[in-house]
């Protein structure tokens, strides 16, 4: 009689698990070690208003905020001048600006507005070239304004 042999049986156990368990170990290993450096952590303290219930609209605070000093820049298609306008001041060089906005700042402080509430926004338009915005922006510094923005295209 003719014995058969033994079928082998082979169970498929998926993918090598060894190198994936070697790699968390070490990640642990490092979170351990780079946990016991860790000091003690401080904290900033800041005096932030308390939270109130939804809804609820800003606070008066009984000032008035100023309304800006409005620089518009406009230049024609062609791009080679500009003029800038603000309030009833028009002006196309930088040094009749810079003299314009210096008697503007004078009479602005005049009325009783310290340097430090105005605001001057200059509001470019969309054929201005940049190196014209500095000229503009630097004839403001020359008429010592100190709070100067820029606002986007109109």
């Amino acid at each position: 009689m003719k014995l058969e042999k033994s079928k082998k049986v082979h169970y498929d156990s998926g993918p090598n698990m060894t190198p994936m368990v070697d790699i968390v170990m070490v990640i642990l290993i490092f979170f351990m070690l780079g946990a016991s450096f860790v000091g003690v952590e401080h904290f900033l303290r800041t005096n932030l208003p308390a939270i109130g219930k939804g809804g609820e609209g800003p606070r008066d605070t009984g000032v008035v905020p100023d309304e800006p000093l409005e620089i518009i820049v406009d230049s024609p298609i062609s791009g080679d001048r500009w003029l800038a306008k603000a309030g009833a001041i028009s002006v196309a060089d930088r040094t009749s600006l810079a003299n314009q906005l210096r008697q503007l700042r004078t009479a602005m402080n005049s009325s009783g507005i310290t340097d430090d509430r105005i605001q001057v926004v200059i509001n470019p338009g969309k054929n201005v070239k940049y190196k014209y915005l500095v000229e503009v922006y630097q004839a403001a510094l020359q008429a010592e304004f100190s709070k100067i923005a820029f606002s986007t295209a109109h």
